[in-house]
């Protein structure tokens, strides 16, 4: 079954089928919308020299890593659910992909900082195509956009994996709106630098944003209880 080791009548195993199936359907048109962007994101980035799209578009290419690992963990939970080798159950995928998620999103927030801090140590100058990069980070915010409408459900935090998809589509969102900010003041002023300081302070919000995502699915993996949730038991 979906849930785990918890006891569900059959309305509510219904019920969870369901919602694990449209959650399976969101990360499927998620990865394959996403897809599209990163292509375009880390192409333009390389010839417009933007460090800001450019790192947009390799967390773009993380999160649709990312995304597609939760629909895996949708599929796999589907597709085995009546096997009966797995004996509670095939729930604990989804706090597995939630957590491996967050692994991803560490990464991409270190490879970030050391990519954003080139242009800022080094002595050779590279020139911004203004225009260019902030026509692709404005398409890039509007994806993630829907991207983070089609992901977003009251009951999300109940569920480590669509959870840790919909924190990779605001991570997104994140960074093109820092791309976004850092291209326009650079359009108007020449200032350079703060493209890559966008890149910088993005990282910081993911990296941030992935430790509380290990931690919370972490903690599922190994069936932690919290001091509340256990002396709710008892009572």
């Amino acid at each position: 079954m979906f849930p785990s080791t918890y006891i569900c009548s059959p309305f509510q195993l219904f019920l969870s089928h369901e919602h694990h199936i449209a959650n399976e359907k969101k990360a499927r048109f998620v990865v394959y919308l996403s897809a599209v962007v990163m292509v375009g994101e880390i192409g333009l980035g390389i010839s417009t020299n933007s460090k800001a799209l450019l790192a947009d578009g390799w967390h773009m290419a993380a999160h649709v890593m990312a995304i597609g690992l939760t629909w895996f963990a949708y599929s796999f939970a589907r597709k085995h659910e009546s096997n009966p080798k797995f004996k509670h159950g095939t729930g604990k995928i989804f706090a597995i992909a939630g957590y491996t998620s967050a692994i991803i999103l560490t990464i991409v927030a270190f490879l970030l900082i050391a990519e954003s801090l080139q242009p800022l140590i080094g002595s050779h100058h590279h020139e911004i195509d203004f225009v260019t990069a902030l026509k692709m980070a404005c398409l890039g915010l509007v994806v993630n956009g829907i991207s983070a409408f089609v992901l977003h459900h009251k009951e999300e935090h109940r569920d480590h994996n669509i959870h840790a998809a919909y924190l990779h589509v605001l991570a997104d969102l994140v960074t093109s709106l820092a791309a976004i900010v850092a291209l326009t003041i650079g359009y108007f002023t020449g200032v350079e630098w703060l493209d890559a300081v966008s890149g910088i302070l993005s990282a910081i919000v993911i990296g941030n944003w992935s430790i509380r995502l290990a931690a919370r699915s972490g903690r599922d993996i190994l069936d932690y209880q919290t001091d509340d949730a256990h002396q709710g038991h008892h009572h």
